[in-house]
C-alpha cells in the first residue's frame, strides 16, 4: 500500500526549527486515490495514539500525518508502541501537512483532538486546503459550533462535530429516550475517575434529551433543598448523581421506575479504544458532507 510520506531529516529535534527538508514538501509516492488521507491533530494524546493505531489498521484509509506540540520529530508509530515504525515524524506545523495532501489531490480528513480555543481556526485552515474535519473536543461551546456551522455552510465543506465517539453511549441515549415515554421517574448515576467535569457531558446530554420530550419526572420529589438528592438538570426533574473514585470505569447509568419495576440502562467505558469504531465511521461519512453535522448519531 502506497503511503503518503514527507522527506524529513530529523536530528533529535524538539521543534520544527530543527526539522530540515531535503526537498520541498511533496509526495515521492502518489497515495492510493481510494485511501482517505487522515491527519491526526493531537496525536500524542491518549486518544490520538489510539486513533493512529486504528486508522493505520483500517481499510480504505491511512495516517498521512501526526500533528502535536510534544515529541516533535519522533516517529508516531514508535510513540504508539506499534510493532514497526510508520516513518511518519510528529510535527507541530499543520499547514505544511495540509498543503502536501492538497497538492496530491487525495481525499483528506483532519481529526481534531486539540483544545476548544483552537478548533475554529483548525477547521478553517483544513477547509482552505479542501479537507474535511472530524472534531472530538470536550467542552466545545455551542457558540463555536454555531460559528463553525455557518462557516462550513458558506464554504460547502463537510465537518462532523461529535460530542461523543462512543457508539455505546449513543445507543444508551437513544434507549433512554424510548424508555422515557413509559416512565415518569428517572435518575442518572455516573462514575468517573476524577472530578474535572461533572456532571459529565454524557449525563447533561441525556438529561437534555429527556427534558425536550415534554415529560415531568419525579413529580413527588421536586425539592432541591437536599443536596444528597443530586443535581437537577433542566426544569423537568431529571437528577444526576456523580460518583468519583480513582480506578472506577467511566460509567453512565439511567434508572427508570414504575409501579413494581425498575428499568436500568448502563454503559461502561474501560478503554479509549472503544471510541475508535465511532471515529472510523465518522471519517468515512464526513468525506461525503458539504455542511456541518453535530452528533455521530446522525449516521447510525
Amino acid at each position: 500500500m502506497a503511503t503518503l510520506r514527507y522527506p524529513f531529516q530529523v536530528t533529535n529535534c524538539k521543534n520544527t526549527s530543527k526539522i530540515r527538508f531535503s526537498s520541498p514538501i511533496s509526495c515521492s509516492m502518489q497515495p492510493s486515490q481510494k485511501n482517505i488521507q487522515v491527519v491526526i491533530n493531537g496525536a500524542v494524546k491518549e486518544i490520538g495514539k489510539a486513533a493512529v493505531v486504528a486508522v493505520s489498521k483500517a481499510r480504505g484509509m491511512e495516517v498521512a500525518a501526526a500533528v502535536d506540540s510534544h515529541l516533535v520529530g519522533e516517529d508516531i508509530g514508535i510513540v504508539c508502541n506499534m510493532e514497526e515504525a510508520l516513518e511518519i515524524p510528529i510535527i507541530n506545523d499543520i499547514t505544511m501537512v495540509l498543503g502536501s495532501i492538497s497538492q496530491s489531490k487525495a481525499t483528506g480528513v483532519v481529526v481534531d483532538f486539540t483544545e476548544p480555543s483552537t478548533v475554529y481556526d483548525n477547521v478553517k485552515q483544513a477547509t482552505a486546503f479542501g479537507m474535511k474535519s472530524v472534531v472530538y473536543v470536550p467542552q466545545l461551546s455551542l457558540d463555536t459550533v454555531t460559528a463553525l456551522s455557518a462557516f462550513c455552510e458558506k464554504a460547502s465543506m463537510g465537518c462532523l462535530v461529535a460530542p461523543t465517539l462512543s457508539i455505546g453511549s449513543i445507543l444508551l441515549q437513544q434507549a433512554a429516550i424510548s424508555a422515557s415515554f413509559h416512565y415518569t421517574n428517572v435518575e442518572i448515576v455516573e462514575s468517573r475517575q476524577n472530578a474535572s467535569e461533572l456532571p459529565s457531558p454524557d449525563a447533561v446530554q441525556i438529561a437534555k434529551n429527556l427534558s425536550n420530550l415534554g415529560q415531568i419526572y419525579n413529580s413527588e420529589d421536586q425539592s432541591t433543598n437536599v443536596l444528597a438528592r443530586g443535581q437537577v438538570l433542566g426544569e423537568d426533574g431529571v437528577r444526576v448523581h456523580s460518583l468519583v473514585l480513582p480506578g472506577l470505569p467511566s460509567s453512565t447509568a439511567v434508572h427508570f421506575s414504575g409501579p413494581g419495576e425498575v428499568y436500568s440502562l448502563k454503559h461502561d467505558i474501560t478503554d479509549v479504544k472503544c471510541l475508535m469504531p465511532g471515529l472510523l465511521l465518522a471519517i468515512r461519512r464526513v468525506v461525503r458532507l458539504k455542511n456541518l453535522v453535530y452528533g455521530l448519531e446522525k449516521f447510525l
